[in-house]
């Protein structure tokens, strides 16, 4: 029997305060065909999945939430209620696919059962096939789930996924590093000042950062058609990049994969804003950033160990070479502030608190109009390697986030081989337009790109002379 933290349990709480969201995280993995048999590929994936023993368990809630939901074993688990076959009507184009998926994803798992579904999809134009896998949240984050969802594949063995996590590397202001013991009662005395000192340092950051977190959420964003409610419909695009371009565009500018995506993302926001009739603001797209706490050595853990980050994307911004440039110093000023910290030692505090304070204290906030974040934009490190199911390669490894607190867009960013891959779901009734959202990340990412290498100038004063002085 193993007990859910408080985060965990915060997304089960997310998902009951909103009857029209589903919590639910997945990938879409598009394999080469011919597709194997139906019957030997899911004995093959059951065997797999279930390997994962968090695949086999079911939850154990307590009445009145005053206990801390628990996971156990599923006795009885039915594999056909969780591997499942479908097919897309004819052309089985992308836009057939992506509408299936969003059908897929907008329905809430059954807490009756384990908290997962393998959807196996035949139909696919041009000799290929699918499989969708959807997990809840409050399993795993993004970097987990990525792991877990692995297991699928042939051989994940060796160095295929991201292992070094630059978030690991960082401190969190979870703990303090005690001086060394030495027989120098000089070196107590200089041991004891720098911790002391330390733990100052530490503290005020994290201070810092939960009086910006929560400045952020009481902060209404610039009224737009980008927040309010939502519906229990969902739509759902995707993009693909090419991460050699991105990279070109890292090195030109001296900035990190995750600055140029959020940059595109920047970019295609402002771009939908105009299209609608609206002028962005430059408190437009206050966006909520996770930020991973997960050390190397628990990458395979099946939790949550996410942080927050929640800058101001520049969307009043119409130059490229700005955006990325103002999202760069906004990540790296965020970072410093200690809101990455402040989040894990609330997190972690949370923890010690009872059960019951914590359960009440989220439902109620969920139920809040939420009026601070417009949008989430999650990005995580995926495999570096093409994968294979039952010897058919993966051609495209797309992500799918999740909806909830009012938020009508969501992009999950996944890197899987050679490409940067955009998931981007959307509420079906308040952003129809996720396909063009879509295509503007590709074209922000395109420009800047061209703009790296010296092939395109803008029309501001000051980014011609630094194309030119490049």
């Amino acid at each position: 029997m193993e007990l859910l933290t408080t985060l965990d349990a915060g997304f089960l709480q997310a998902e009951d305060s909103d009857r029209h969201v589903s919590l639910a995280i997945g990938a879409v993995s598009v394999l080469a065909g011919p597709m194997p048999d139906f019957e030997s590929l899911a004995k093959t994936l059951a065997e797999r999945i279930m390997a994962v023993p968090r695949f086999g368990q079911i939850l154990r809630t307590q009445p009145l939430d005053l206990g801390a939901p628990r996971w156990v074993d599923d006795t009885d688990i039915d594999i056909s209620h969780h591997i499942r076959r479908s097919a897309l009507p004819r052309p089985g184009d992308d836009a057939a696919l992506f509408r299936w998926v969003a059908e897929v994803m907008e329905r809430r798992l059954d807490r009756d059962r384990p908290l997962w579904e393998c959807w196996i999809v035949d139909g696919l134009a041009h000799n290929r096939w699918a499989i969708l896998m959807k997990i809840h949240h409050c399993i795993a984050d993004g970097i987990a789930a990525t792991r877990m969802l692995a297991r699928l594949c042939d051989d994940v063995a060796g160095d295929t996924f991201a292992t070094q996590i630059r978030a690991a590397h960082e401190p969190t202001g979870g703990g303090l590093r005690m001086p060394a013991l030495t027989l120098n009662p000089i070196d107590w005395i200089s041991g004891a000042w720098r911790t002391s000192l330390g733990a100052t340092t530490a503290a005020a950051a994290a201070l810092q950062g939960a009086v910006e977190i929560a400045g952020s959420l009481l902060r209404p964003a610039a009224p737009s058609s980008l927040t309010g409610p939502v519906s229990n419909m969902r739509r759902y695009a995707t993009v693909e990049v090419s991460l050699e371009d991105v990279t070109k565009v890292c090195d030109r500018f001296e900035v990190t994969v995750n600055d140029v995506a959020l940059a595109a993302i920047t970019d295609s926001f402002r771009a939908m804003l105009i299209r609608r009739g609206e002028t962005p603001q430059r408190n437009s797209l206050r966006t909520l950033v996770p930020v991973s706490v997960r050390s190397n050595d628990a990458t395979d853990k099946a939790d949550n160990r996410v942080s927050v980050m929640l800058p101001y994307l520049p969307v009043d911004k119409a130059d490229p070479i700005s955006q990325l440039r103002a999202v760069h110093s906004r990540l790296t000023r965020a970072k410093a502030s200690g809101q990455r910290q402040a989040g894990n030692i609330i997190v972690s505090a949370a923890n010690a608190i009872p059960f019951p304070f914590t359960a009440w204290t989220i439902r109620a906030l969920t139920r809040l109009p939420q009026r601070g974040v417009v949008t989430l934009a999650t990005n995580v490190p995926g495999p570096r390697k093409r994968l294979r199911v039952m010897g058919r390669e993966v051609i495209r490894l797309l992500p799918i986030p999740p909806l909830a607190l009012q938020l009508r867009t969501g992009v999950a960013i996944l890197s899987y081989a050679d490409h940067l891959a955009f998931g981007i779901i959307g509420d079906y009734d308040a952003a129809p337009d996720v396909d063009e959202l879509a295509r503007g990340i590709q074209r922000a990412v395109a420009r800047l790109t061209a703009v790296s290498a010296g092939h395109w100038r803008s029309t501001p004063v000051g980014t011609l002379a630094l194309v030119q002085g490049g």
